[in-house]
Order: structure tokens, then C-alpha cells, then sequence
């Protein structure tokens, strides 16, 4: 369960002349409109954090790149572990923009729109209640009602695409055929089955649906759409086209230092069909559930320049540094985690979830994006997450929403 935040109490004015005998006016609870401003996260692996305790990778030492220490994911009241287990909502999550801003990550590392119930309990943007626990839109719901929300930041749609499988498929397409016998994924059943023009179609209508609960959340908790914001993000690229790699396909070495097992051509059939694909699902829907209060966060090419194995990074016994926290480690090596397989059994720190998601980088990165959406408070609005610099502000990557 999601971590109980009690309700903070607002004075109200009394009338100008108020006799001694008189009770003292009621306090009213923050909830729509009322009380100091909140921005709250629902959605899947994307925007939940998964893999923020990392900055950068090293294949010599864990301890280089470990930003944030075996306690980066906890979020349980205590402090002591997950609220749900591998929901992985690390600290350097993009919702938590500081400034006077309040916030809260509902979102999970493995979500669809759907929850998902049993041993891996996943929820989903719905109204799910259960033993296990509730949807995020109910979660959502429960707590707006509370408190004064004033954006919704929402990522949702990859894991109903089968994200994790069609990465799957790529490493061992791979990893299973030699440069002169490609074997390519982007061919293979069951990559195509998710790009077909029915399930594009299937899946955009569930990402709607999504969407739409989260419209419904608000408004079951008091709030006009005018009062609050949806910010929908894209999903960004996390490799280089085939000629951005900097290793070669010959070998077994683009995945086994690299950590990034992909055939040039699956990669250019990555960057330039399957996340065009999803994304434009992602927006179609926006469309397509009539949301009227939303903007878009486009993510697409936020990483570039710093993606997982691209050329101009690498790992830091590559580039020469000794670990996250020296001087300009930020610009020099990689925003994505690496695709993890063997180096995560037995006491090993890392996730297998972990792999091919923005890292402690990455998520600073667009939570600066994220918070210059916000506005200040103003109208909220969207825009592209690009670089705009080198360097940190205030512990984050130099980033400009255009």
C-alpha cells in the first residue's frame, strides 16, 4: 500500500465580528483547489524511477556509479523497503520537483493499464480494490481528495506494447547468431505481433481508457478538469541508430561490456518504427479519450547524445573516472542503464528490471523538464525535453523544455 500522508489543515477566515460565547470556525481539509500545491506520478517503469540509483554503469566496481545506495527504492512509511514489492520508486524520481512543491509517485516499474493481480501484483491506471491493493486511478481517487493536485504526470502504454519482450528477443537474437548469419528481431513473431495495425489500434484504446481514469479520478474527488493539469510523456530512445554505437557488432562485446546486445538494424528499426509507434499511440489517445486539460512531454529525444552505448560516453573505467560524484562524470557518461542478464544473480545489486531505463541521470534530467512544465504554478504546459548544456544546476543535467 501507498504510504499514508495525513490531510494538512487550512484556517478559513471568520466574519468580522465574532462574539466571545461564539465557537471558533471549522478548519477545512486541503482537497481541490485548497491547500499547497501537489504533482503526483501515475504510469509504469518510466516515470516511476526504475533504475534511478545508478548513475552511469561500470562492469569493474557497482560502487562507481551507486548513487543513491541498497535503500534507493524504498517508499514505505518506515523507510525500510517498498510499499509494493519492485514497484521500484527510487528517490530520484522525475515527480519530486522541490521548490514548494509537494509530491507523490504512484506509479509502478511493470505496469500496464490495466492491473495486474497474483504473484506480481502490478496496478494498473484503474480502479482495481483488492486484497493485494488498489489501482493507481483509485489510489489517485483516495488521495486528490485530500489534498490540492494540481498535475497528474502520466507514462503508460510501453508494457502493453511487450517492452520487456521485444528487448528480450533482440539480446538473444544477438547474442544467438553471428555477425555473418544475423539473426534479426525486428522480423521475428513475436516482436511484429505488437506493431500489427489491430493491436496499435487495441492498445491505443487502452491507453485512452487509462487516461480517461485518471480524468475520472479527479473529477470522483471534486475537481473541475480546469483546476489540474494531465501531463502525458512520450517515451524516449535509450539506444543510438545502428552508426551511433560505440562498438562494433563483431563479437559478443556490444552486450557483454556494453550491455546493449542489439543488431544495428534492430536498433534503427527500434528508433525509427517501434518508438515512433508508441508514441504515437501514446498522444492518439490523448485524442481519442478527449482529454481537453492535457499536455504533452515529449521525451523521444531527451537522451540523445547520452544514451546507453553511444559514442561520446561510456562507462567510467572507459572514459577515465572514478566514480559518479567526480567533476563532469554527468556529460561523460551514459543517462540508461545498461541490459543486465548473468551480473544480476545471486547477491549482485543490480535488477534485471533495471535495464534499458534512465538512471539517476536520466530521471534529474527530465525532472527538470518536469518542473519547468509545472510553470511555477502558472498554466502548466508541454513542450520537448532536450539538453541545453553541459554540467549540473542545483544537481541536475542542464535541460531546456522547448
Amino acid at each position: 500500500m501507498i504510504r499514508a500522508l495525513a490531510a494538512t489543515l487550512a484556517a478559513v477566515s471568520a466574519s468580522l465580528v465574532v462574539p466571545l460565547s461564539a465557537p471558533a470556525p471549522a478548519a477545512h481539509a486541503d482537497g481541490p483547489g485548497v491547500g499547497g500545491p501537489w504533482v503526483v506520478s501515475v504510469g509504469d517503469s518510466y516515470i516511476s524511477g526504475e533504475a534511478g540509483r545508478w548513475a552511469g554503469s561500470s562492469n569493474s566496481s557497482s560502487a562507481r556509479a551507486d548513487a543513491l545506495g541498497p535503500s534507493a527504492y524504498h517508499d514505505n512509511a518506515a523507510g525500510t523497503g517498498e510499499a509494493i514489492t519492485r514497484c521500484h520508486r527510487s528517490r530520484s524520481a522525475e515527480i519530486h520537483v522541490g521548490g514548494g512543491v509537494s509530491s507523490l509517485n504512484l506509479a509502478c516499474s511493470g505496469a500496464t493499464t490495466g492491473t495486474t493481480t497474483g504473484d506480481n501484483f502490478k496496478p494498473g491506471l484503474d480502479f482495481y480494490s483488492g486484497s493485494q491493493g488498489v489501482g493507481q486511478a483509485r489510489a489517485l481517487q483516495d488521495f486528490a481528495a485530500g489534498h490540492n493536485v494540481r498535475m497528474v504526470v502520466v507514462s503508460i502504454g510501453g508494457n502493453d506494447f511487450g517492452f520487456a519482450g521485444v528487448v528480450q528477443q533482440c539480446v538473444q537474437d544477438f547474442l544467438l547468431s553471428p555477425s555473418w548469419w544475423k539473426d534479426y528481431c525486428n522480423d521475428d513473431s513475436s516482436v511484429t505481433r505488437n506493431f500489427t495495425s489491430a493491436n496499435v489500434a487495441a492498445v491505443k484504446s487502452r491507453i485512452a481508457g487509462a487516461l480517461t481514469n485518471v480524468r475520472t479520478a479527479l473529477r470522483n474527488a471534486g475537481y473541475a478538469d480546469g483546476q489540474w493539469t494531465m501531463l502525458v510523456q512520450t517515451y524516449p530512445s535509450p539506444i543510438p541508430g545502428g552508426s551511433g554505437f560505440r562498438y562494433g557488432q563483431s563479437g559478443y562485446g556490444r552486450q557483454n561490456t556494453g550491455g546493449c546486445g542489439f543488431w544495428n538494424a534492430d536498433a534503427d528499426w527500434a528508433n525509427n518504427t517501434a518508438l515512433p509507434t508508441i508514441n504515437n499511440a501514446v498522444t492518439g489517445a490523448i485524442t481519442q479519450a478527449g482529454i481537453t486539460n492535457a499536455k504533452v512531454l515529449n521525451l523521444a529525444a531527451t537522451f540523445n547524445g547520452r544514451r546507453l552505448c553511444e559514442s561520446g560516453v561510456g562507462l567510467y573505467e572507459e572514459v577515465g573516472l572514478a566514480s559518479w560524484t567526480t567533476a563532469g562524470a554527468v556529460d561523460r557518461t551514459e543517462w540508461v542503464n545498461q541490459i543486465r542478464t548473468v551480473t544480476t544473480a545471486g547477491d549482485s545489486p543490480y535488477y534485471i528490471q533495471e535495464s534499458l531505463h534512465p538512471n539517476y541521470w536520466g530521471q534529474l534530467a527530465v525532472r527538470s523538464c518536469v518542473r519547468q512544465a509545472y510553470n511555477n504554478g502558472g498554466t502548466a504546459r508541454g513542450g520537448a525535453c532536450v539538453r541545453s548544456g553541459t554540467g549540473l544546476v542545483n544537481g541536475e543535467p542542464r535541460m531546456t523544455l522547448q
